[in-house]
């Protein structure tokens, strides 16, 4: 549950604002001594020779994500302060912000209002902060007994850019995309008993039924299994064939006025990964809900991008299926007909997701879109390579170039992969069909799993993003991020699109 917070830009010092809770950041000088970030000197001032002292009594160093809690006395009339540390005075960067922010939101406690007293000296930081504490506050306990909802009821951003068009539609823009963020982490964390192809495709077509305002809306079409067959759908029909919940393919459209350019998404939208007949172990299981992390995003990036007007057209494609052993599920050593007539070999049914996305892939190319970008939960081997936080980028240079770009702006983080020459040529070393759906060798899995989506873009501008690792946080809060579902790339492909929209720089 979470009570509805509002957030509101204003000047104002931070040393005469009542609030419940007062944040001011901290920084490290060259020098090593710490002193109160941009924003809060007037707290600072407040304290005047005791603030430093007070820092170091309770050895606080400054570093990122450090927190120290303080009640104020006769000191300020907010009833706490919030002190985090943002490191180094000469690093401070629009992530740092939004990390510092998410942990800010974490460490509140009760507190019912806040005001934020940090470096929001422009429109990027101002947006930042936003984001960062909007996902900070995020918990999902829709099954979880009696659970109270979040107690944040008021945020004031205290910032001299408070009377600035650009700051004010930053804060406008920032909760738009974090309730995008969050709308895909729900459903990334919602159980897979109830988030399975049907009710998925429908709560999808529900909010396309929600959608307020007088101008564009998504259009929203939900392929059910026969129409999905008319379209030669093997991949996303042989992966479903074996669970007792049909498959589904969602597509999207948003067609704004005046479109600068047209994008396509496909997002992975397995709602259950059990490896199908070549079963995963129990443990491997565990957390198989979040295998539809992808289409969640690109749904969710979707709604957002038509939130925010901006002006680029977006088709995005979700297929849905639920991957289980059953006495119709799809074997190792079938074929599979692609919706582009390709036929694939399948060699290990736990290899389920890049056969969904042939399909989807298929279909995208045949809207002529400038690009497409596809998200999924694809490989073990991008985590084994890049660990829990860092996704895995392919594709091609002006394309992975662009998305890197974006996600330089949004602070989620990405590597680029190569797709080498011998993953294309293995991709085809079948004897029986086109394709060869996975091979077994246990180097470049990831490389390899690209290489096979690469096979269904045609000539059309293409990355791949592997979300294995990022989809999903198995550990303990950091930063923005809290435990289960992230969210991840909704932010990087908001970013991404807006950039489009607004058309090449000079």
């Amino acid at each position: 549950m979470r009570c509805v917070t509002t957030y509101t830009l204003r000047k104002g010092s931070p040393a005469k604002t009542r609030t419940d809770v007062v944040v001011v950041g901290v920084v490290r000088t060259t020098k090593g001594d710490l002193e109160v970030a941009t924003g809060g000197e007037d707290v600072a001032a407040a304290y005047g020779r005791r603030f430093k002292p007070l820092l170091s009594s309770m050895a606080f160093r400054g570093d990122p994500g450090e927190v120290l809690r303080v009640p104020t006395g006769d000191t300020l009339p907010s009833g706490q302060l919030l002190a985090v540390g943002l490191g180094a005075a000469d690093g401070v960067t629009t992530e740092t912000l939004r990390r510092a922010a998410g942990t800010v939101a974490r460490s509140l406690g009760n507190a019912a209002s806040v005001a934020l007293a940090l470096p929001l000296d422009e429109p990027l930081r101002v947006r930042a902060v936003v984001e960062g504490f909007v996902s900070g506050l995020y918990s999902f306990t829709s099954y979880k007994s009696g659970a109270e909802p979040t107690s944040v009821a008021e945020v004031t951003l205290l910032s001299p850019t408070a009377r600035d068009a650009d700051a004010v539609a930053a804060v406008e823009q920032a909760q738009v995309v974090a309730a995008a963020v969050a709308r895909a982490r729900d459903w990334t964390n919602t159980p897979p008993n109830d988030l399975y192809p049907e009710v998925f495709a429908e709560q999808v077509a529900d909010l396309g039924r929600q959608q307020k305002g007088k101008g564009p809306k998504v259009a929203v079409e939900v392929l059910e299994p026969e129409q999905l067959r008319e379209l030669s759908c093997g991949g996303i029909l042989g992966v479903g064939q074996g669970s007792a919940r049909e498959p589904r393919l969602v597509r999207l459209t948003w067609s704004p006025p005046g479109a600068r350019g047209h994008l396509a998404l496909v997002g992975k939208g397995i709602t259950y990964d059990s490896g199908g007949l070549s079963i995963k172990s129990g443990s491997s299981m565990a957390t198989m809900k979040f295998d539809m992390g992808g289409a969640a995003a690109v749904i969710a990036a979707t709604f957002a991008i038509a939130e925010l007007g901006l002006p680029v057209a977006v088709t995005t494609y979700a297929p849905m299926a639920e991957n289980m052993p059953g006495g119709r599920a799809m074997r190792p050593g079938d074929v599979l007909t692609m919706h582009d007539g390709q036929t694939v070999e399948v060699t290990n049914t736990d290899a389920e997701g890049r056969l969904i996305l042939a399909d989807a892939l298929a279909m995208a190319v045949e809207d002529g879109p400038d690009a497409i970008v596809d998200v999924a939960t694809l490989t073990g081997g991008c985590v084994v390579a890049l660990g829990e936080k860092v996704a895995g980028l392919m594709g091609d240079d002006p394309t992975t170039a662009a998305l890197t770009e974006a996600a330089e702006r949004s602070g989620e983080l990405l590597w680029r992969l190569p797709i080498p020459e011998e993953s294309r040529r293995a991709v085809v070393d079948t004897k029986v069909a086109d394709v060869l759906q996975a091979n077994w060798v246990r180097w470049g899995g990831t490389l390899y799993a690209a290489a096979f989506l690469e096979r269904f873009v045609g000539d059309v501008p293409w990355a791949h993003l592997d979300i294995a690792g990022s989809a999903w946080n198995s550990g303990g809060a950091w930063g923005h991020v809290t435990p289960g579902a992230t969210g991840y790339s909704v932010t990087t492909l908001v970013e991404y699109a807006a950039a489009l929209a607004a058309g090449p720089t000079d």
